[in-house]
């Protein structure tokens, strides 16, 4: 039987009748956009402080078409924000059998890089987030950075915030 090895982002494809050949399909994936999904209707105030602590600024939302004429405040199906050069979609939780498993830590975290760590984590403070772990420096900062904190906003998601490491010089022997 010929087959052909998959290449990352790709996937095998059987082609031909009863031919058992595999042809590779390349798959390029084009952006990565977490969705954070938070108990209905409060993925609005999620928006306010997302742009309060991080500085993140919406670029559009659709509003749930199923729900805007039967509430006051129509569901967030989805809001696009931009951080630190990303997107992350932020929605309220439509359906109620869609919720994820509730369990004491959310599995996820998010890294924000500056070079002001205290000013970001008092800023992220401020607007509503509670320290998980004070600043730690030089090895214990971890991930490639020099400096590290880490805060949860009000929907249970942790995010560290921390200054890159410096690179450091590659020495020729």
């Amino acid at each position: 039987m010929a087959q052909q090895e998959v290449t990352n982002g790709g996937s095998e494809k059987k082609t031909g009748g009863g031919n058992d050949i595999m042809e590779v399909i390349e798959v390029k994936f084009t952006a990565l956009k977490p969705q954070l999904v938070v108990e209905a209707p409060k993925a609005n105030e999620a928006i306010l402080f997302y742009k309060a602590a991080f500085g993140a600024e919406e670029l559009g939302r659709t509003l749930h078409p199923k729900r805007k004429a039967d509430q006051e405040l129509p569901l967030i199906l989805s809001a696009q924000l931009s951080l630190a050069g990303s997107t992350i979609l932020v929605s309220d939780l439509a359906d109620p059998s869609e919720t994820p498993a509730k369990t004491e830590g959310t599995g996820l975290a998010f890294y924000l890089e500056t070079d002001d760590v205290a000013s970001a984590i008092n800023k992220a403070v401020g607007a509503g987030a509670v320290v998980v772990s004070e600043i730690a420096e030089g090895e214990g900062a971890g991930c490639g950075l020099s400096r590290v904190g880490k805060v949860k906003d009000p929907y249970g998601v942790v995010w560290a915030i921390g200054s890159p490491a410096a690179k450091a010089a590659v020495v020729e022997a």
